[in-house]
């Protein structure tokens, strides 16, 4: 297949050029796109599974490519979306009253077993619309099955790999009246959000761990990301993103100190060790004065009244760039030294910041009509490690959003995992 070509599918995502970037295999001979909501008949994204009797695999670099490279997709907050997602309520009300989704017995399958769990996740995947063929061996893994789990996983946050893990019996297992309290509580969400966004905006949707660029009511570039763990969580809101910083300084937040640099100072102390000698950090006194790491006593007051900041480099958290916005929270969006968590399929992980995937895409996308500004200025600065701040001649909308159910444009249903449990299902819709 051409790398400009361009396949819709059940998953609410459009696939063009970054189909051989995350090596997904598409099968075109007896393609067929009967509706946009299972569009991905015969579809395979990476190695099918195994015939009868034999084992199936797939290789595990795959979901580490698929979390870190998302597609583009239809954008979250579009109006678009809201009448979707209305008509998606009504069709998980018919669920709910005709008794739900059958359980899926705790058991992990992959193509090519024969298994009466098999017959539960084929009832479970008809019943959510993810499978639509029918079989004279119902308790058989087969490749429409297998075709159906990655239908499922892609629009539940997780890399289709075809293969039934313990996330996904997780996800399957999610009851239908709590899906269908997750999709009216986050129509209200929708309905909000989609008034409120321009033309040109940045969405992190926290959820699901990613940051949409958007421009006329479509995705310019989808990022993977990291939001903030259950215990530092990742603020809701709304700002203008007005200024990027090359090679920042990291200048210690208030938890950061209280929480990490304090308490390892005290453990390394006792090991005649210095925390700020092994991570490079300087500490500074009200008057802003550099102390001596050495006259730091990290068991008394002391560290609680100083600053501390890290210059750039290899070992800065902030990486080669930080963008930021106006907010009580203290928080900013950032690039990483270590980009492996990208690749993670949970990616709540940082101290409420957002780092990004692939930042010098969205950095250039920000400075476009910077007239003094070109793409490979980024590159220099990159490679010279030079400090430089830039004031954006077009601030740009910015949205921090908790969106975990939605449906878009083409019908497709989509579920993100309740990270924050702030959807009141309890921890059901978290446990994936």
């Amino acid at each position: 297949m051409g790398g400009d070509a361009v396949i819709s599918l059940g998953t609410g995502h459009r696939f063009g050029g970054a189909v051989r970037a995350v090596s997904i295999l598409v099968g075109l001979t007896g393609l067929v796109c009967a509706t946009s909501f299972a569009a991905a008949q015969g579809l395979q994204f990476g190695p099918t599974g195994a015939g009868p009797g034999q084992s199936g695999t797939y290789d595990r670099s795959f979901i580490k490519q698929w979390q870190a490279n998302p597609p583009k997709g239809f954008p979250t907050l579009s109006k678009a979306n809201i009448a979707p997602t209305k008509a998606a309520i009504k069709r998980y009300e018919a669920i709910v009253k005709s008794g739900g989704f059958t359980a899926v017995p705790n058991v992990e399958m992959e193509p090519g077993i024969s298994d009466p769990a098999v017959l539960a996740l084929r009832d479970r995947l008809r019943a959510s619309g993810d499978l639509r063929e029918e079989t004279n061996y119902p308790n058989y893994f087969g490749s429409a099955v297998e075709t159906a789990v990655k239908r499922f996983q892609a629009s539940n946050g997780l890399a289709p790999t075809g293969t039934v893990d313990k996330r996904t019996l997780a996800a399957l297992n999610v009851p239908a009246k709590v899906r269908l309290k997750q999709l009216k509580i986050n129509l209200n969400r929708l309905s909000g959000l989609s008034r409120a966004v321009g033309k040109r905006y940045v969405l992190v949707n926290i959820p699901a761990a990613q940051i949409e660029v958007v421009e006329r009511n479509r995705i310019v570039s989808r990022h993977s990301g990291v939001v903030g763990k259950k215990e530092r969580q990742t603020p809701q809101l709304r700002s203008t993103i007005t200024e990027l910083n090359f090679n920042p300084i990291w200048r210690l937040p208030p938890t950061v100190i209280k929480e990490d640099l304090i308490p390892q100072g005290r453990q390394m102390q006792k090991q005649g060790k210095n925390v700020l000698v092994k991570y490079g950090i300087d500490a500074y006194d009200g008057s802003g004065r550099k102390l001596a790491p050495e006259k730091i006593n990290w068991n008394s007051s002391q560290p609680y009244s100083l600053s501390y900041r890290q210059k750039p480099g290899k070992d800065n958290p902030l990486g080669f760039l930080k963008i930021n916005f106006p907010n009580s929270q203290s928080v900013y969006m950032h690039d990483t030294p270590r980009d492996s968590v990208f690749g993670r399929n949970f990616r709540a992980a940082s101290s409420g910041c957002v780092r990004v995937q692939n930042i010098e895409q969205l950095a250039n996308w920000l400075l476009k009509g910077q007239t003094t500004w070109k793409d490979y200025h980024i590159e220099r600065l990159k490679e010279s490690g030079k400090r430089k701040n830039v004031r954006l001649r077009r601030p740009v909308r910015l949205f921090f959003a908790y969106v975990t159910a939605w449906a878009t444009e083409d019908g497709v249903v989509q579920f993100r995992r309740d990270i924050y449990l702030k959807d009141g299902v309890g921890d059901v819709a978290a446990a994936y």
